[in-house]
């Protein structure tokens, strides 16, 4: 392994620029920046979407479209070679050899076609012309390292066939088949539950303290930039506008576009308690299971129980929050309660039993009970503008409107959630995340519903994002005393909207009670994990959640 010299970096980034070229028109994303890395060290570059944080890290190794893309300015220096210079040969021999990288979604990273030992073997054999028993006993290894239990047992498995953490374990496996001396992390725990993403970051630490390998972090969650680098470079419109030691970015931010990134944490209180409102939604002894059918006549064998026996109770005006990991249950049961699934146990909304309605007798009741996704682009029609996405449900649901009246009504319920109504005939392309989410929002309020289950809403936004989201979701349920059922792995977002919580595992209840009891003195084990997870505390109970 070639070490460069004491006192010069691993990597050193000079004036950097990165511009996309398309259509006869150029676009610099990345406007002359500069940082350096350390070996051993851990450098974050943190910043909101389109900052180009993520188009810095892909210009390393080269891995950007080119000739789309080019660099009108700079040079990267590895190990004193300026990568920019070298041709596609010399640049093969450093990817996944001297440089490699983790990416944020472990779903599309990994080939669905191929198992687990053939794709941490490929890096293998391709750089270091290992034979196949070679390369399975050095993947057997490196599963082992990443934390995966019983290793051999999953040599054969697919990526559907592995959980989020798990898929991003074997991605870890790939990255450091050949013992790095860079470690590029795009986004690598942004789509995993806390407690899996504390797990990750653990295990990464582990790793680099035991390989010496240098991290170049790239995210928008500045509380994991607090706990896990030792540098942060701070990203806005394509420069680097703050830079410097963790402790002191944090203690003392010197630009404001950082001042504003540290304050964009959800704040705010939940709505009072008001144990004398009308109940909107009660279920008791909900069930969903799903048959495990084998055999050649499909016989029933058993059941998977996505939710397994849970009471519970809404208000008017009242948000409850329903928390846990991926497959804990938690959108199921926002299903069943909308009547989406099939499901078993009594439901009952504004005082009638829905539990055994059918679709049609269903349908006078939809206006009245609207559901917001997590994903905003994959919910909202491509195909559609923004008022016919927004007035879809004005048209389905009868009401007595003509088209002047429909984009009316659009009009109010995009000023009701801060979008320019003048927009409303553009289509999701052409909006930000955090736009889509509130053009979704719209489209869930125009009907003026009673209840609103609201899917992980904010999970694939910004921080400051985020924020926005939370604080107008808090400011329309004032404004019209709606009912939400918030589910979300995030419980710092939970804990600024929420004042009722549900803890969910496994398909059932193992906690609930008032918000501001359950956040300050947590009964369960694993509710005292996800807290610590969530809060940055130090995990006393690390072994509490299976992988």
């Amino acid at each position: 392994m070639n070490i460069p010299a004491a006192d010069e970096p691993l990597l050193q980034v000079d004036d950097l620029s990165v511009a996309f070229h398309q259509g006869g028109r150029t676009t610099t994303a990345v406007d002359r920046i500069s940082f350096s890395l350390q070996r051993g060290e851990t450098l974050a570059i943190v910043g909101e979407s389109g900052s180009g944080k993520s188009v810095s890290a892909l210009s390393i190794p080269k891995l950007l479209s080119y000739p789309a893309a080019s660099h009108p300015t700079g040079r990267i220096l590895f190990k004193g070679r300026d990568l920019l210079a070298l041709d596609e040969k010399a640049l093969r021999k450093v990817r996944g050899n001297d440089i490699t990288m983790v990416f944020q979604e472990p779903m599309t990273s990994l080939n669905p076609l191929h198992t687990v030992e053939r794709q941490v073997a490929e890096v293998l054999k391709l750089h270091q012309g290992m034979s196949e028993a070679e390369a399975r006993q050095r993947v057997i290894a490196l599963l082992t390292q990443v934390g995966i239990r019983d290793p051999e047992t999953r040599l054969e498995s697919y990526p559907h066939q592995l959980s989020g953490g798990q898929r991003q374990r074997v991605m870890i496996a790939i990255a450091l088949a050949n013992e790095p001396d860079l470690l590029i992390a795009d986004e690598p725990t942004t789509a995993l539950d806390v407690t899996v993403q504390a797990q990750i970051l653990k295990l990464l630490k582990d790793i680099q303290a035991r390989m010496g390998m240098a991290i170049l972090f790239i995210t928008h969650d500045l509380g994991i930039v607090r706990k896990f680098a030792d540098r942060v470079a701070v990203m806005n419109k394509g420069k680097i506008v703050e830079t410097g030691k963790t402790s002191d970015v944090f203690a003392d931010p010197q630009h404001a576009y950082t001042r504003h990134l540290i304050a964009s944490e959800p704040k705010g209180m939940p709505p009072a308690e008001n144990a004398g409102a009308p109940i909107i939604v009660e279920a008791k002894d909900v069930k969903v299971w799903f048959p495990i059918k084998r055999g050649f006549f499909r016989n029933v064998v058993g059941h998977i129980k996505a939710v397994d026996g849970v009471d519970l109770t809404l208000r008017e005006g009242q948000t409850l929050g329903v928390v846990g990991e991926s497959g804990s249950g938690k959108t199921t049961l926002g299903l069943a309660l909308l009547r989406l699934i099939r499901s078993d146990g009594p439901i009952a909304f504004l005082g009638k039993d829905i539990s055994r309605l059918s679709f049609d007798e269903m349908r006078p009741l939809r206006a009245d009970m609207q559901v917001v996704f997590q994903d905003p682009y994959g919910s909202l029609s491509p195909r559609m503008s923004i008022a016919d996405i927004i007035a879809e449900g004005l048209v389905q649901h009868g009401r007595k409107l003509d088209a002047e009246g429909r984009r009316a009504r659009v009009a109010q319920a995009m000023v009701d959630v801060g979008l320019d109504p003048a927009t409303m005939d553009r289509y999701p392309h052409e909006f930000s995340g955090g736009q889509r989410q509130r053009i979704a929002i719209a489209r869930a309020m125009v009907l003026e519903p009673k209840f609103v289950v609201l899917d992980e809403p904010t999970s694939a936004l910004d921080m400051s994002v985020q924020a926005q989201i939370v604080d107008l979701l808090r400011e329309l349920q004032a404004k019209k005393n709606l009912a939400y059922m918030f589910i979300s792995h995030d419980l710092k977002v939970v804990r600024a909207l929420a004042n009722y919580v549900i803890v969910m595992r496994n398909g059932r209840v193992v906690e609930q009670g008032p918000a501001r009891d359950l956040f300050a003195a947590p009964k369960s084990e694993y509710t005292q994990a996800l807290l610590a997870a969530a809060f940055n505390i130090e995990m006393i109970n690390a072994d509490i959640v299976a992988q």
